[in-house]
């Protein structure tokens, strides 16, 4: 293991420990991973969701496209959390939803991205995370990592967040704040 992958396993480690200590006597622990593009969430989610034997919702499999940050911030609480929960794949080639994804209402659940931290999602979930990074780190991170499939679209995806972020303020509704900076994606 590299040692930004050590970080992320001891750090998701550490979040899980703190999910179990907090969520005695609940029977779905939900957890919420929020911060901008390129802070490290998915690095975070995947084993976190492995040490809670959760499942895992990614929204960049549910945006609906490069100006979808509400709509998928959206579909959070009508579809992933809501009464027969699941969520529509977008397909990112066709530009069109996809395959409707059940999820199991009693199991564990970790949900990963931008704009998954609001009021109303944190109104049902058990736990919430924010990962903070400055917007410079973060373009690096996410433009090393997607490249020219990302890049064109950097500044429109940025002012969407930019957006949810001064509306919702997911750092004040998590449980924990992150210190991005010393997880590599």
């Amino acid at each position: 293991m590299s040692v930004p992958a050590e970080v992320a396993a001891e750090l998701a480690a550490e979040l899980a420990a703190e999910v179990a200590a907090t969520q005695a006597g609940v029977s779905r622990p939900v957890v919420i991973v929020d911060g901008g593009s390129g802070s490290g969430k998915s690095t975070i989610a995947r084993p976190l969701a492995e040490l809670l034997d959760a499942q895992l919702v990614r929204l960049d499999d549910i945006y609906p496209g490069w100006d979808g940050l509400e709509a998928g911030s959206a579909a959070v609480v009508r579809d992933v959390l809501g009464e027969n929960p699941g969520w529509r794949r977008w397909d990112w080639e066709a530009e069109r939803p996809a395959e409707w994804h059940p999820l199991d209402p009693e199991r564990a659940l970790v949900i990963e991205g931008s704009g998954a931290l609001t009021r109303a999602s944190r109104a049902q979930a058990t736990y919430a995370v924010w990962l903070e990074l400055g917007a410079i780190e973060r373009r690096r991170r996410a433009i090393e990592r997607d490249g020219d499939r990302y890049e064109p679209f950097w500044d429109r995806w940025a002012a969407q967040e930019a957006a949810f972020f001064a509306r919702e303020r997911p750092d004040l509704l998590a449980d924990r704040v992150i210190d991005a900076s010393r997880i590599a994606i």
